[in-house]
């Protein structure tokens, strides 16, 4: 949801803020004020093509600025949760900057740091609905359709398209494993030549895990055996032999233990070393024991010699390290098993296709059955809120095209599109193709009205929703509004009467002319209650007449019951 927004030098404004409700928030103003300008400032907070015709005459730059909450969760769980708690105070905030200079040249800053047009789409965008510019809205995007018809249907359709994304990804696997097996059965010769060269050269050589890590110990051991045990019968001769170190700490004990009766600490001290003698004993156990266990076979060496040069004969080759030569040859023997094999591994390899489409054509079933029964039913509930804005017997059509197989994605096997019918008897069509402007964010109103809870957009914009409404379906379009602002926020560009009053934010926005000479300027306020009912006059007959201003407090007090 938009927190704030605040944009400098933007066409003819020079400094405006908004601070739209959590509800409905309404701006007003005459014609030709500058309300196009603050939807221009929105696009380019989602991520629009910047235009430097866009700066304000005289500045080097604009900048609009925007502070955003409930969007920055990576997958929006923590976000929904606070939102449905009404906590907002504990939401994240994402804040974001784009600067357009004179020259067209464009600035992003999130969050503080340096970003893209594109990291600023993929944050903002997701988030709001501009509804009236066609080129923003969902409505359009025939892509969307299938997404608000499976979010308004819920668990019904959420568990089949769950089971078809699965299905539908193991088919595809299974689907590739058949073309790696096919691939490999028409290697060519040379391939396989190789392959099987490979193989003949490792198995000729036949390593094991980890062998040649030990070699390299034992090696290192047999090759200087005779400098091991020299250096182990040293230590025990300094230790064990005569006038070695356990001598001389026998010598130290006993001269300890016969004074020890004069003065008891030498007693503690002969006692400490004796545990010392222990540790020497085992020492010269342990250095006799190696030495007599050093054996050197020049036969044995030779032999492990040879089988290093083997080893290392193949690191070089297909290393760098042995984990490398095994994974090689792992590789050359599936290559020359697929191609002995063939014919074997490919019937295999398409038995499994088999069973996977059979298993993705039941799971595409039933997820084609949970659509067909939602749609009428979203179509239907979607077509009592487009009676309810007097759209003159307009319908929408929730139509389902079956693909054929080859055009299944993992959104599903059907196309799903929205249709607009103008009338009864008439024939349904693409929206963008038939619908005004007008028709477009009425019936976009009509289907956010429905969704409710399930959008998974915070933020909507009506720009032209009100185009050609009057009388009674002013009054209607205003209730409809305030009840897509109970789960949405929502603005509203509205020139009815009956729309401002039921706004818990009301902007004018008003064109002033300037000193003599000088260029208008779009001036941006928010109304208070006190001047709110002039606005609302003035939006009733053109001017705020004792008559005018009393309609207007009636409108605002019953809208306000």
């Amino acid at each position: 949801m938009i927190d704030e927004i605040q944009v400098e030098n933007l066409a003819l404004i020079r400094e405006a803020t908004l601070v739209p409700a959590r509800g409905l928030t309404v701006l007003t103003g005459e014609t030709g004020a500058g309300k196009t300008a603050l939807l221009s400032a929105l696009k380019l907070l989602m991520g629009a093509r910047a235009d430097k015709d866009a700066v304000r005459d005289g500045e080097e730059s604009l900048a609009v600025s925007g502070r955003f909450y409930g969007i920055a969760s990576a997958d929006g769980t923590e976000a929904d949760a606070a939102l449905a708690a009404g906590d907002f105070d504990d939401l994240r905030e994402l804040v974001a900057t784009r600067r357009v200079t004179a020259d067209g040249r464009s600035r992003v800053s999130i969050d503080g740091r340096m970003a893209s047009v594109g990291e600023l789409a993929r944050a903002v965008a997701p988030t709001i609905d501009l509804c009236g510019q066609h080129e923003h809205q969902q409505l359009m995007k025939t892509s969307q359709h299938v997404r608000m018809l499976d979010a308004w249907a819920g668990e019904a359709v959420a568990q089949a398209h769950a089971a078809y994304e699965e299905a539908f990804a193991t088919a595809n696997a299974a689907a590739a494993e058949l073309a790696r097996v096919r691939e490999a059965g028409e290697a060519s010769s040379a391939k396989l030549d190789e392959a099987r060269f490979v193989l003949q050269r490792i198995d000729a050589v036949d390593p094991r895990e980890g062998e040649y890590d030990e070699l390299l110990e034992e090696l290192a051991r047999v090759e200087h055996a005779e400098t091991l045990a020299v250096s182990a019968n040293t230590a025990h001769e300094a230790l064990a032999g005569e006038q070695g170190a356990i001598d001389a700490l026998g010598s130290a004990i006993s001269a300890l233990d016969g004074a020890a009766r004069f003065d008891a600490r030498l007693g503690e001290f002969a006692d400490a070393l004796r545990e010392a003698g222990y540790v020497l004993e085992d020492m010269a156990r342990e250095t006799r024991d190696y030495r007599e266990g050093v054996e050197f076979d020049p036969e044995v060496l030779a032999q492990q010699q040879e089988r290093m040069a083997s080893l290392q004969g193949l690191l070089r080759m297909y290393g760098p390290r042995m984990e490398d030569v095994l994974a090689r040859r792992a590789e050359a023997a599936d290559l020359v098993s697929l191609v002995d094999d063939a014919a074997e591994r490919e019937r295999a390899a398409q038995q499994g296709l088999d069973r996977a489409e059979e298993a993705l054509a039941q799971a595409a079933a039933a997820l084609s059955e949970a659509r067909a029964e939602a749609a009428p039913r979203f179509a239907e509930a979607v077509c009592a809120q487009m009676d309810r804005l007097e759209m003159g017997g307009a319908q929408l059509v929730c139509d389902l095209a079956p693909l054929e197989r080859g055009q299944w994605t993992k959104v599903g096997p059907q196309a799903v599109e929205f249709l607009f019918r103008p009338g009864a008897g008439m024939q349904a069509r693409p929206l963008a193709r038939i619908a005004s402007g007008g028709e477009v964010s009425r019936v976009m109103l009509a289907v956010k009205v429905v969704l409710g809870e399930a959008d998974e957009v915070d933020t909507l914009v009506f720009d032209e929703v009100d185009a050609g409404v009057g009388g009674s379906t002013a009054v209607a379009l205003a209730d409809v509004l305030a009840d897509l602002a109970r789960t949405h926020q929502v603005i509203v560009v509205t020139h009815l009467a009956q729309v401002a009053v039921r706004g818990q934010a009301h902007y004018v926005v008003q064109k002033a002319a300037g000193d003599e000479g000088a260029m208008p300027e779009t001036d941006l306020r928010q109304l208070d209650s006190a001047e709110r009912p002039a606005e609302i006059a003035r939006m009733l007959s053109g001017d705020a007449t004792e008559t005018s201003l009393a309609h207007a407090r009636e409108l605002l007090e019953r809208a306000a019951d």
